[in-house]
């Protein structure tokens, strides 16, 4: 059955928007793609002042030095910040800051700080993508599963470039342009409350979004939107283990193996969703905190707010190409040093736990960048109403691809005051290399037996 768009959705998406301060989109169709919206189905003007420009292409200049497989040099090194946001000037720049960011001034008003660069609109995607955006927005829909709402007839581009619900926007966010298939070497570290640096994670990993092959269609499309592979080289208490997961867009379809050194074998998890801890960063984030968000739609009704202008990490490549990952850490947080932000149009949704269902953090409020669909902020309350996790991303200009994509993402504990970065590349080699597609069986439990440990 089609989840419909009502007239009494799009009202409480209004009263949702007033109690923020914020104004809903502009109203706009399928039509206004590569018009007066970009081609994925950002407004293509910029805002009345001038401080966020037009959206010109995005940027697609690859660096004559850049070698597929190595790191990605800053193409903005040169920029200067207009100005920075501390505990001292908060007051005046609230009204751009989510409710996270303005929690980390608080806990530590004298060493956070948020340097404020020029807006670059960076984001770009091969033709065919936007060919297939455009098809989506005449042909996707929403359906009921037993997993929540999925799309229906898309393939190969973002699935609602002109969301009418909140569920729409946030499959936007999961079927986000990233590249089709990758290979990555990254580590992941968890901040203790009093400044202890603990790697967690030091892996070779492989993935493919089988949703973005070219060559493919929503008729011929299975399913399996995200497919991705871990092997753990350290630290020496976890290598040798491994993690698979297939996900699907009905998350009751989706698959998830772990290989464990002291088993020495390959076992199926049964959970692998929602607030379970997932073992690829050491049980510390949960399987639906990664990249902001990842996985099923069931556990909230989801709520399109409305747009906002917003100060959020952007075309963050300083913070990979730091020469060890240890620069880019202050004891509480990242290291205000390496982290760019810029103001720009983002989506707003909110999530609230669905009739039925549990969840440790019941409620959570995501912000949407306009331009690329992804998630870069998200804030999550406890039962007792408490703002507990601040979630965050690092998006990097990859011009190879092209594409401004998620790369480093982890949260601020505003309760215990620990951290976790996952996915940094900063001292790696091989950071996000685009490959050849995989085969089939690189994405099965016999693959990954046939790695196993023994």
């Amino acid at each position: 059955m089609t989840i419909p768009f009502t007239l009494k959705t799009f009202c409480l998406a209004l009263v949702g928007a007033a109690a923020l301060g914020l104004q809903p989109a502009l109203a706009a169709s399928a039509d206004d793609l590569g018009k007066s919206l970009t081609p994925l189905g950002a407004e293509r003007a910029g805002n009345a002042d001038g401080s966020i420009p037009a959206w010109d292409g995005g940027f697609t200049q690859v660096d004559p030095a850049f070698k597929e497989g190595g790191k990605r040099s800053d193409p903005f090194a040169a920029d200067k910040p207009l100005f920075s946001i501390t505990a001292k000037n908060l007051d005046q720049y609230a009204d751009k800051l989510s409710d996270g960011v303005k929690a980390m001034f608080k806990r530590y008003p004298e060493t956070y700080r948020i340097d404020v660069y020029p807006t670059r609109r960076t984001a770009a995607a091969p033709q065919w993508v936007y060919d297939n955006t455009l098809k989506n927005a005449r042909n996707a829909r929403l359906v009921d599963s037993s997993a929540g709402p999925v799309p229906e007839g898309a393939y190969g581009g973002i699935p609602f470039p002109v969301p009418k619900s909140g569920a729409e926007a946030m499959w936007n966010h999961l079927l986000n342009w990233r590249g089709t298939s990758v290979a990555m070497d990254f580590r992941h570290y968890l901040m203790t409350a009093d400044g202890a640096q603990v790697l967690t994670t030091d892996g070779k990993a492989v993935q493919e979004m089988p949703y973005y092959y070219p060559d493919g269609s929503a008729a011929s499309f299975e399913g399996d939107y995200w497919l991705f592979r871990l092997l753990n080289v350290g630290p020496p208490l976890r290598a040798g283990e491994q993690i698979m997961g297939r996900t699907n867009l009905n998350g009751d379809k989706s698959q998830a193996h772990v290989y464990l050194t002291g088993q020495r074998r390959v076992r199926k998890l049964p959970n692998a969703c929602c607030d379970t801890p997932t073992p690829a960063t050491a049980g510390v984030m949960s399987f639906d905190e990664l990249s902001v968000f990842q996985g099923r739609m069931d556990r909230f009704d989801w709520k399109l707010v409305g747009k906002q202008e917003l100060y959020i990490p952007y075309n963050t490549n300083k913070v990979q190409a730091a020469a060890r990952p240890e620069d880019v850490f202050a004891k509480h947080h990242l290291n205000p040093d390496y982290v760019r932000w810029e103001l720009h149009r983002v989506w707003v949704v909110e999530a609230d736990l669905a009739p039925g269902k549990r969840h440790q953090l019941p409620k959570g409020r995501y912000y949407l960048d306009e331009d690329t669909w992804q998630a870069l902020l998200g804030d999550r309350w406890d039962a007792n109403g408490q703002l507990a996790k601040t979630l965050w991303s690092l998006p990097a200009v990859m011009p190879d691809l092209p594409a401004v994509a998620q790369l480093s993402s982890g949260f601020y504990d505003l309760v215990s005051g620990a951290w976790f970065i996952q996915n940094l590349y900063a001292g790696k080699n091989q950071q996000y290399a685009v490959v050849d597609r995989y085969k089939p069986a690189e994405f099965s439990p016999a693959a990954m037996a046939g790695r196993g440990v023994r």
